[in-house]
């Protein structure tokens, strides 16, 4: 038995789940699993804590226990894909060489539609060779806030630390 909650995020409401103290699925909108009880664990409310941090830009990265079910190679790719640092993307074939199948990138793109734990294991990340972006459980349109959210935040960082803390007198 599972249990989920609900939390609301600057891109809607999430739903979060979790079994045998790992978070197992994080999902957009308010999605009622039957064999999940609706109850916020210790565990769900750390993970919503940490989405909230994401998406005010104090957190570029998650602390978060994770298990995915899925073939050997889905979860070579979702390893990959925890790789790609916050505020960067890599194509599907990137990607594909990667994991070592360099001509795999439909491959990758199944496994990418596989990945259950939105955001924190960050497919959003993984766009076309020709930089366009590609397929998202949670719409293009949310790909790209979550790409620009992150871009946004690394520049706003980068400025920060080209400020000057002293003046002349």
């Amino acid at each position: 038995m599972s249990n989920i909650f609900f939390y609301d995020t600057i891109i809607g409401r999430m739903t979060i789940e979790e079994s045998d103290n790992c978070i197992t699925y994080v999902h957009f909108g308010e999605v009622r699993r039957p064999d999940s009880n609706i109850m916020e664990t210790d565990l769900l409310k750390k993970a919503g804590q940490e989405l909230k941090e994401y998406f005010e830009g104090t957190r570029l990265s998650f602390d978060l226990p994770l298990k995915m079910e899925g073939t050997e190679f889905q979860i070579k790719v979702w390893n990959a894909l925890l790789q790609i640092p916050f505020g960067e993307t890599r194509s599907y074939k990137q990607i594909a060489e990667a994991v070592g199948n360099p001509l795999g990138s439909r491959a990758i793109g199944n496994a990418n539609n596989k990945n259950k734990i939105s955001i924190i294991v960050p497919c959003h990340r993984v766009i076309g060779a020709n930089g366009k972006l590609v397929g998202y459980e949670g719409g293009l349109d949310i790909k790209e806030k979550l790409l620009n959210l992150e871009k946004n935040i690394i520049r706003e960082r980068s400025d920060a630390e080209n400020t000057v803390d002293s003046k002349v007198i």
